[in-house]
């Protein structure tokens, strides 16, 4: 009987995923017409709108998992989040699509400093506690991205261009977010909970279980964007929408240490995870700048770190 409880269970696990998924597609699909229409660049909307609207479950998660005093939840969900991104994500789409192109509006510079700052959260944790400080700095180093990599010129223009125009339909607009945040908000209390009990199930630590499981769930939306690519047979992929997403995870990290209002203690994070970060990304800032593109060698490669990245993770706890 309670096998039986546990697989119905699991099924509803998954369903939530495939809600969460749903449900950020919609609102990145509204939000995207909307912030199109205002005026942003195509450029801002690739990096800052999108990148911050797919990041929407890692948030809700992070919430919940406040509520539910197990921090290493949200802390476990996001380094694992953005690892996914470069090294299981568009491999993915590099494997699958035979070698993808990378098309961003970044030089070197700025690739580099996005880089760092998604691994901002990494370095920070080293000593197994994140403070209230630490948040705000996370959050202050996202608003530098900000500023740097738009130069303010786009979003001023949005701005006086907001002031004049009107969007159609706005309270139709806004209960449709409301309805679908709520969506989002009460599947993800369930997933939370699911993987608190999951831990105790499997004798693994919240954090791992998060870093492994949940991150790999919340990545759907950006997962499922590299899979209609692959089916419309396009060879090449907007970086902003993924390094945007991935730099909106230490965002969200820097909002969740200040909302936990006291120091984070992360018992189960060690050196590796942080190695086998600053090794992951590296190769693919590498992969990225060579030739512009990712072959299907390299993604295959990058998938092979993901997978190591797991067996660290699930061996040396």
């Amino acid at each position: 009987m309670e096998i039986m409880w546990l697989f119905l269970k699991s099924i509803v696990y998954l369903i939530c995923f495939f809600i969460l998924w749903y449900s950020s597609g919609k609102i990145v699909e509204i939000i995207e017409k909307v912030a199109k229409k205002i005026g942003f660049s195509s450029f801002a909307v690739s990096f800052f709108v999108l990148g911050i609207l797919t990041s929407i479950p890692e948030f809700s998660v992070g919430i919940n998992s406040l509520f539910k005093k197990t921090p290493d939840i949200f802390v476990g969900n996001l380094i694992g989040a953005s690892f996914y991104l470069f090294t299981l994500v568009i491999p993915i789409l590099a494997v699958f699509g035979g070698g993808v192109r990378m098309i961003h509006e970044l030089n070197y510079k700025d690739m580099i400093f996005s880089l760092l700052v998604v691994l901002a959260p990494i370095f920070l944790i080293a000593d197994n506690v994140l403070t209230r400080t630490e948040g705000v700095f996370l959050i202050i180093l996202y608003a530098i991205l900000f500023y740097f990599i738009e130069k303010k010129k786009s979003l001023q223009v949005s701005f006086r261009d907001l002031s004049v125009r009107r969007v159609s339909h706005f309270l139709e607009i806004f209960f449709e977010l409301l309805i679908h945040l709520a969506i989002i908000f009460v599947a993800s209390n369930f997933i939370v909970n699911q993987t608190i009990e999951y831990a105790k199930i499997l004798n693994f630590p919240i954090f791992v279980v998060s870093v492994i499981i949940l991150a790999l769930g919340t990545n759907l939306p950006e997962l499922s964007l590299a899979i209609r690519s692959i089916f419309m047979g396009k060879k090449e992929v907007a970086l902003g929408d993924y390094l945007g997403s991935a730099a909106a995870n230490t965002l969200i990290f820097g909002i969740l240490a200040l909302l936990n209002g006291s120091r984070i203690h992360i018992e189960n994070y060690s050196l590796k995870t942080l190695l086998i970060n600053l090794f992951g990304l590296g190769v693919f800032y590498i992969f990225s700048q060579s030739k512009k593109e990712i072959s299907k060698k390299e993604g295959q490669i990058m998938i092979l770190i993901a997978f190591l990245f797991v067996l660290t993770e699930v061996l040396f706890q």
